[in-house]
């Protein structure tokens, strides 16, 4: 895919075979990148959440919810999307993390454009540029990523996850994750310190 190369080779499914939370914090500097609808488009990531495992009462494969046909890609190998509709309207993205066979996932939650501003733009129906990949739905109406995505390996095009630039932790901050009502106060949401691109 053009351009592809300036944002640095894909990562592996290895980068994904770990705990959710180390795999949200070092995805942050990464990109993601997609040419969905064959428009290059292209996002630093600045904002990713963990969702660690059965355990986790946030997850949407926690213990009392078990393997569904909604969630069955986060049971899946490490380094494919999981992707699923909120309130019926907005598709969000994750990356899955860990084992085969063990539930767990980042959700990408924001990106600094890079890419195909244009493009977003439009898809995001002229919002404020500040506005255009700020958030888990945002992010995927500007990138065009739907529920047909769902278990795509994130390796390869049409959308993959790149290397980009690894962050210092001095420009990292974490606390607690967004919009969800159990295990509310886990620190498991990482962000860039500072970045105008960050959802909160």
């Amino acid at each position: 895919m053009t351009g592809c190369h300036t944002f640095g080779e894909p990562l592996p499914p290895e980068f994904y075979a770990r705990p959710a939370e180390l795999v949200a914090r070092e995805l942050l500097g990464a990109v993601l990148v997609s040419s969905l609808g064959g428009q290059l488009t292209a996002g630093r990531i600045v904002e990713a959440e963990a969702y660690v495992g059965p355990h986790d009462a946030a997850s949407h494969a926690a213990q009392h919810i078990g393997r569904t046909r909604r969630n069955d890609s986060m049971f899946g190998p490490p380094g494919i999307a999981y992707i699923y509709r909120i309130y019926g309207l907005h598709w969000c993205l994750n990356t899955v993390t860990g084992d085969v066979g063990y539930p767990a996932a980042v959700l990408v939650r924001a990106l600094e454009p890079l890419a195909g501003m244009e493009t977003m733009r439009q898809r995001r129906s002229l919002r404020p540029d500040r506005e255009l990949a700020s958030g888990p739905a945002r992010l995927a109406e500007a990138l065009a990523i739907s529920g047909q995505l769902d278990g795509h390996p994130l390796q390869q095009p049409p959308l993959l996850i790149t290397t980009g630039q690894p962050l210092p932790d001095a420009s990292i901050s974490r606390g607690p994750r967004v919009g969800v009502t159990r295990a509310a106060d886990w620190p498991l949401r990482f962000f860039v310190l500072g970045s105008p691109w960050v959802s909160r």
